[in-house]
């Protein structure tokens, strides 16, 4: 018998908080830059072997900036949309594949984790 999976509902009402293990600085040109440290035996002797840096510097966009700033462990990502509708108007469009996208995206790169659902 095959188990059924849960549905996960709406991701819209994923409530995004931002990873503690990850710090962030706020540039002198207003955008977010997130520091990254590589991590792992690979990252480790290309360190060693090829002068590779122990941080990356991950700068966000204007969007990317604003999203981030958004992201409390409280709003939803539907908040957080309407937030950037309010922001960016049309320039955002199409907000919500967008957004979806760019969740999926910092969620798979571990910057953010998922507290719960609204």
């Amino acid at each position: 018998m095959k188990e059924k999976k849960q549905n996960p509902g709406n991701y819209l009402d994923y409530i995004p908080k931002q990873n503690a293990l990850f710090s962030y600085a706020m540039k002198e040109n207003g955008r977010v830059e997130v520091k990254v440290t590589n991590r792992g035996l690979f990252n480790r002797i290309a360190q060693v072997l090829f002068r590779r840096p122990k941080y990356s510097y991950i700068e966000l966009d204007e969007f990317g900036t604003f999203v981030w700033q958004q992201v409390d462990g409280e709003k939803s990502i539907y908040d957080i949309c309407i937030l950037i509708k309010e922001q960016f108007g049309d320039k955002a469009e199409p907000l919500f594949e967008r957004a979806t996208l760019f969740f999926q995206m910092l969620c798979r790169n571990a910057f953010i984790v998922y507290e719960n659902k609204k």
